[in-house]
């Protein structure tokens, strides 16, 4: 109704000043935004005018209320029914609304309208204070959301009464389909030299790593963040579970796509994620036929398990944060949330010839690729990172196979943390073949095989430090990017990895997965690997320097030392980390300059995926 129907007339003489007060407690039942005042107001103040939508042309509308934000813009259509005609099913106000928000979409064939609704009500479920508002929330609340119904219904106790529903779906949903619809805004991240920036990973960025209750109410929604939380042994979820163990998926996906490990979920030992992620990684009941050695579902579906990729990122994730001058030379791929997340992400970004200001990054030349490599989907071919760690083999076995009898089928192993060896390799992979889709692969795009080296930057850690490789990329019928691969030593196969490319065709991520026995030996050994791209070029010696991030060679002085590092485990004052970094300062300019040359003299013919360091009897 119009403001200025059966309304008084305004008073001819202006009000006088009143002083606010703060509302007293009865004053609140009058009705939510009510204010004592020390002076009554009139009975009635009208303000006379036009409903807008009537009196200015739609183009000056829409150059006015594109500048709303998101939630703003879901709120306008209550205001009058002209409002609401104008902005309902007004498809190019809200498009235009998202991209000053968010990247441009490569599908643009998007129902705009829901895009935009779903992007300001993920921000609305995030911005709530409490982890516990997060997780749940009352359908009834939220249809009444913009009204008084609604904030009488937050305060009254009948609440409790009314039926809840979960948030995670939607979250879940929302954040996969922001990722799925970023894309590169032409240049790199700071702290990357292939990471694409994106607003969409940088919107989630900020929702989910300026939040701890965010990250406690979507992030660490899994059965390891359960096990960590509680103080007695839990039960595998009972296989008809369905709900519970989909919920378990979808955090533990999200914390994958997050892409930071969490590893502790207070200021306790006991709280601590790694020996759980441990749990999971080295317990040999997860590693059969069924479930391909790889991380998979035990089902036979080749279905991804996304709580396996989250345990190989926290065992990772510990291990090279306890060497902390490393991970900050990976920072983009071990630190940064979301950075890399999303399909074609990865960036190649050309050396720069000179310590002058490099151009902005671009991709590389066509004319350096073969016809096989400009063919292959994935970006298969280049230089790659490479880290594996693993047990050593008497801990391993005494873990799966103790003394006394059979553990419990239906109870996950203790968490275990004894330590492990962790091993930083190069990998140079060129495509070999590509061939169509077999029966058991997505259809949407072929299969790529591939054969490279390895070497691991120390030759005196491992004799057979150096290894030739072969493996194939390919799509699983759920649309996710599987690698495989075997390590070959003097012509004969002696280890296997099956991982899963986070974030989908050239993600910047990489792959997290497994390795194991070529035999697929029932007594082990396995351990977690991954791997990330570095570039798109086989570098000549030359340029090594260019594809290595800066302060590399500092990496072997740090690897000197024992793997076991039970200061990485200890909390770290700020004059602590001043006085660390004081001792590793560097001259990188130099390091840079002497790399070529170095390797040279160490015959390093750069470089591919290694075993996992094992040596052979």
């Amino acid at each position: 109704m119009s403001p200025s129907v059966g309304a008084s007339p305004v008073p001819p003489s202006p009000l006088p000043a009143t002083k606010l007060q703060r509302a007293d407690p009865e004053d609140l039942q009058a009705g939510p935004g009510f204010i004592k005042s020390e002076q009554k107001p009139p009975k009635s103040i009208v303000i006379k005018a036009k409903t807008p939508s009537k009196t200015l042309p739609p183009e000056l509308l829409h150059q006015i209320f594109v500048w709303l934000d998101p939630k703003d813009l879901g709120v306008l259509p209550r205001v009058c029914r002209s409002l609401h005609e104008y902005v309902k099913n007004n498809w190019k106000l809200c498009q235009d609304v998202y991209l000053l928000h968010l990247d441009k979409p490569q599908n643009t064939k998007i129902d705009w309208e829901q895009a935009l609704h779903d992007y300001a009500r993920l921000k609305i479920i995030c911005e709530r204070p409490a982890a516990a508002d997060k997780v749940r929330f009352y359908p009834i609340v939220h249809k009444f959301a913009h009204c008084a119904i609604g904030r009488w219904l937050t305060h009254t106790p009948l609440l409790a009464r009314v039926p809840q529903e979960s948030e995670l779906p939607f979250v879940f949903q929302a954040v996969t389909d922001i990722l799925d619809r970023a894309s590169s805004q032409g240049h790199t991240n700071d702290n990357s030299n292939t990471h694409s920036a994106s607003r969409n990973a940088d919107f989630l960025r900020h929702l989910f790593s300026g939040s701890d209750s965010t990250r406690a109410a979507f992030l660490e929604r899994s059965f390891m963040f359960d096990r960590v939380r509680c103080e007695h042994p839990l039960r595998f979820p009972a296989a008809d579970d369905a709900s519970r163990r989909e919920a378990h998926q979808r955090g533990a996906k999200l914390h994958c796509l997050y892409g930071t490990p969490i590893l502790n979920v207070g200021r306790l030992r006991s709280t601590r994620t790694y020996p759980f992620a441990c749990s999971t990684v080295y317990d040999m009941r997860g590693h059969t036929e069924r479930t391909r050695w790889g991380p998979f579902r035990d089902d036979g579906t080749d279905r991804v398990d996304w709580e396996k990729v989250e345990a190989v990122m926290v065992v990772l994730g510990y291990n090279i944060h306890s060497k902390r001058f490393v991970s900050k030379l990976f920072s983009d791929v071990w630190s940064t949330p979301f950075s890399g997340s999303w399909s074609h992400s990865y960036m190649s970004t050309p050396p720069s010839p000179s310590p002058s200001p490099s151009p902005p990054p671009s991709p590389s030349p066509p004319a350096e690729l073969s016809s096989l490599e400009l063919s292959d989907p994935y970006g298969v071919a280049g230089t790659w990172y490479r880290v594996v760690c693993f047990l050593d083999y008497n801990d391993f076995w005494n873990y799966n196979f103790p003394m006394g009898g059979a553990f419990p089928a239906n109870l996950p192993r203790p968490g275990i943390s004894v330590g492990e060896a962790t091993r930083l390799i190069v990998l140079k992979l060129r495509v070999t073949k590509i061939e169509p889709p077999g029966p058991e692969d997505g259809q949407a795009l072929p299969v790529v095989h591939f054969e490279g080296d390895s070497r691991l930057l120390d030759d005196g850690w491992d004799a057979n430090g150096s290894s030739e490789l072969k493996g194939k990329v390919r799509l699983t019928k759920e649309g996710e990017v599987r690698w495989t691969s075997s390590s070959i030593y003097n012509g004969e196969e002696r280890w296997k990895s099956e991982g899963i490319q986070v974030g989908g065709v050239r993600s910047a991520r990489g792959v997290l997965g497994f390795w194991f026995d070529s035999d697929y030996d029932a007594n082990g050994p396995v351990g977690p690997t991954a791997i990330w791209k570095a570039s798109d070029s086989e570098a000549p010696y030359g340029k090594i320097a260019d594809i290595l991030p800066t302060g590399f060679l500092a990496y072997s002085a740090l690897v000197s030392a024992d793997d076991s590092d039970p200061e990485g485990e200890m909390d770290y004052s700020a004059d602590d980390d001043d006085e660390e970094e004081e001792e590793l300062e560097i001259d990188y300019e130099t390091l840079r300059g002497e790399l070529p040359a170095l390797l040279l003299d160490a015959n390093m013919e750069i470089l591919g995926s290694a075993p996992p360091g094992e040596e052979e009897t």
